[in-house]
């Protein structure tokens, strides 16, 4: 959710990361561009299992699915043609072409350009990070659909890795490290659209490395936080314990929940359910985010948890 917050804020999406969980935990009011988050997050899951699960190859085809699904229903600035690549001249910056601040190849260029791009994928991966960036660039390079290029080109880098067995989680937020450096992350990206790569790796180097720092610390503080609310909760009766350790596990998917969710994990009553989130309360897991009104649900936070992303 971090990554994907960060990406879809480059894009101009104004949401937060806390917009977009009470979104999935209550997608009542749609009425949020919170959603947009929220599909970037259903094509990164897919993605990760046609890769992993179905061994689907890292093709063309492969990155118009996630366009494909992408855009479907995600906002977009014109029409996005979801799942196609472009069949006219696009541009950025100006109102046409001979303004803009850059032009993309030519349509009837494309294919051969995107084959390329294929065949990089493919190579042997000898230096994983290098690779990664020239892959990222190139892609923004190309801008092959309409709309929708910089979002699959953050998600591309995710993939590259996991493809390539560099990565076995999609835990290296990058977008955050992009969200944080925007202006600079742009300008890198222009220097290497006009010929000089030098400038925009050593960014991409720059933003791995942070990253990966961040995420290392990101994981012990997630695993002290682990093992302190596991002690917490041996307190309470057997049963309950072992309800709550599996409700934990499902909580670092869902941080913040709505009292129906975890209901349907659980399969209580509504009054042992209630009685159940207060023992969670009672033990610091859970927080009270909002108070359920007419049809919409109370929500709860583990507040802990997010407090750990939220601070970085």
């Amino acid at each position: 959710m971090k990554d994907a917050t960060s990406s879809s804020q480059i894009e101009g999406i104004k949401a937060t990361m806390i917009d977009a969980l009470e979104y999935v935990a209550d997608s009542i009011n749609k009425n949020t561009d919170a959603d947009d988050i929220a599909h970037y997050i259903e094509v990164l899951n897919y993605g990760l299992d046609r890769l992993k699960e179905d061994d689907f190859p890292f093709s063309l085809r492969f990155i118009k699915e996630l366009h494909k699904k992408l855009m479907n229903e995600a906002r977009a600035t014109h029409f996005a043609d979801p799942g196609e690549f472009r069949k006219t001249q696009n541009w950025i910056g100006g109102i046409r072409p001979d303004n803009a601040s850059f032009v993309p190849v030519a349509p009837e260029e494309l294919n051969n350009c995107l084959s390329d791009l294929e065949k990089f994928i493919h190579k042997p991966f000898i230096y994983p990070i290098i690779d990664a960036g020239f892959l990222h660039a190139q892609f923004e390079t190309i801008h092959p659909f309409l709309d929708g290029n910089g979002r699959i080109g953050r998600l591309l880098i995710t993939f590259y890795f996991i493809h390539h067995k560099y990565l076995e989680l999609a835990a290296l937020f990058l977008s955050s490290y992009f969200k944080k450096h925007q202006k600079l992350y742009y300008q890198k990206l222009d220097e290497y659209n006009n010929g000089n790569m030098a400038p925009w790796l050593e960014f991409f180097v720059d933003a791995v490395i942070d990253t990966a720092q961040e995420a290392i610390e990101i994981s012990k503080q997630v695993t002290q936080l682990r093992d302190n609310d596991l002690e917490s909760i041996v307190q309470l009766h057997k049963p309950t314990a072992d309800i709550a350790t599996g409700v934990i596990q499902q909580l670092y998917k869902e941080p913040i929940v709505s009292s129906t969710t975890i209901q349907k994990w659980i399969g209580q009553t509504k009054p042992g359910i209630m009685k159940f989130i207060d023992k969670l309360i009672g033990i610091g897991i859970l927080t009270l985010h909002r108070k359920g009104e007419g049809t919409k649900p109370s929500l709860f936070v583990y507040k802990e948890y997010l407090k750990i992303f939220a601070e970085k």
